[in-house]
């Protein structure tokens, strides 16, 4: 029964945290412009579908095998072999779950390098960025990595997902280079496709992060979940009025982007100790968390690396963040609660190491990818959009109005009216337009 019990809640959760792919597609695809958006889907969808398989074949084995060393797992690929047994939770069940973990972690680079990375170099990245999320998950999450016996604590990922994968961002923006005018035309505007869109990807997030934190109890008997979602809860929320008053005293203005990436910010620093804070912790971890944001946003540009989607000040800065707070605020064991300065020590450590290990082989990776010439797409793709030029699709196409529609119109005058896609720059106004209005 505690088997069956168990089963169903990992699943569950596990089906939450699969669904926040779908709030990735949506938030980036609204957050690029038009011509681009299609082309930020397919890259999550590469995520899902290369990274599963990858993870599945190899990735598990590097991280819960039963055989290897405390750097990484050796054996059980292909889902063969002995691997970690967790109580009453199938190890299957186990592959599903860590496996949204995964491809949560690689998809935070998709919005960093949107508008101008070659498709094809971006499934060679999935592969690797999925073998190395293993080899440094195993050092944490496994009982005998060797982050995990200092006594690192990170209960659901701001470093193993998050300070991976958002340094793995910074390394990818960086080798890529800007967009054409990003940096060289400060007048320069890239249009943002659809911003409920975006919102509706951010809520999307949000509503997985509760079985991202809530489900990494592996247990549906474990006292700590109430705890868990109420804190998660609250720092995303503390995140995003932070971010919204930060704003609103620097640039006078309620941000909306800055806003939705608050409280994502607030999510990303809760998720290492959603289990072991106070409600009082979480809400100044996700406060701090949405200022610093802030912040990492206007130092992405002061050094001039883009990220169409802020997926650096997010996960990259507030994932570091988050680990180290555990040292400060953890109720056992913080400084700020007499715990002294141990534990503080080994997560700063802990997620220097991570994030170095994912910036390292990201650029190594992406750096032998651009001696190749395959990186960056053509001057000519990046102008006329990735999704017409490598998908053969638009993302939008708008209707004008059609001979069949406007009656009234002269012979003539219905010949120059057709459907039309958005304009490269952005969207449409959606007004109807007359020929030579």
């Amino acid at each position: 029964m505690v088997t069956a019990i168990n089963t169903i809640w990992v699943i569950f959760a596990a089906s939450l945290v699969f669904f926040m792919e779908g709030g990735f597609a949506l938030l980036e695809a609204g957050l690029v412009q038009a011509k681009n958006a299609l082309s930020i889907v397919m890259k999550v969808m590469a995520d899902v579908t290369v990274g599963s398989i990858v993870f599945a074949t190899v990735g598990f084995g590097l991280l819960y095998a039963r055989t290897g060393s405390s750097w990484f797992g050796f054996g059980g690929f292909f889902l063969h072999g002995q691997f970690v047994h967790f109580a009453h939770l199938p190890t299957p069940v186990l592959w599903f779950f860590e496996m949204a973990f995964a491809v949560a972690a690689v998809s935070i680079v998709s919005g960093a390098v949107s508008e101008r990375m070659q498709f094809s170099a971006y499934l060679i990245y999935v592969v690797v960025g999925i073998l190395a999320y293993s080899i440094s998950a195993h050092w944490v999450w496994n009982p005998d990595g060797w982050l995990h016996r200092l006594g690192m604590v990170d209960f659901a990922g701001s470093s193993v997902v998050h300070a991976f994968g958002g340094f793995s961002a910074l390394a990818a923006a960086w080798m890529v280079g800007p967009r054409k005018g990003r940096f060289e035309t400060p007048s320069a505007v890239f249009r943002p496709s659809n911003l409920p869109l975006a919102f509706a990807g951010t809520f999307i997030l949000w509503f997985g992060w509760f079985g991202f934190n809530a489900g990494s109890t592996l247990s549906a008997f474990s006292p700590l979940i109430g705890a868990i979602v109420t804190n998660t809860m609250l720092a995303a929320a503390a995140g995003a009025v932070t971010a919204l008053a930060m704003t609103r005293w620097t640039e006078q203005t309620f941000d909306a982007t800055m806003v939705m990436n608050g409280a994502l910010s607030g999510l990303v620093a809760i998720t290492a100790g959603c289990a072991s804070v106070s409600l009082g912790g979480a809400l100044a971890i996700g406060g701090m968390a949405g200022i610093l944001m802030v912040l990492g946003t206007k130092g992405m540009d002061v050094i001039q690396v883009d990220d169409p989607v802020g997926a650096v000040p997010v996960h990259a800065v507030n994932g570091l963040f988050g680990t180290m707070a555990v040292g400060l605020f953890a109720l056992r064991g913080g400084l700020l609660y007499g715990g002294g300065v141990h534990l503080l020590k080994v997560q700063v450590f802990g997620s220097l190491v991570i994030a170095a290990w994912g910036f390292a082989v990201t650029a190594l990776a992406l750096g032998a990818i651009r001696q190749w010439g395959t990186l960056r797409v053509s001057p000519h793709a990046e102008s006329d959009g990735l999704d017409l030029r490598i998908h053969g699709h638009r993302a939008y196409y708008h209707l004008t109005i059609s001979p069949e529609t406007t009656p009234r119109l002269s012979r003539e005058q219905s010949s120059h009216l057709s459907v039309s896609p958005l304009s490269a720059t952005g969207l449409d106004s959606g007004q109807e337009t007359l020929p030579g209005s």
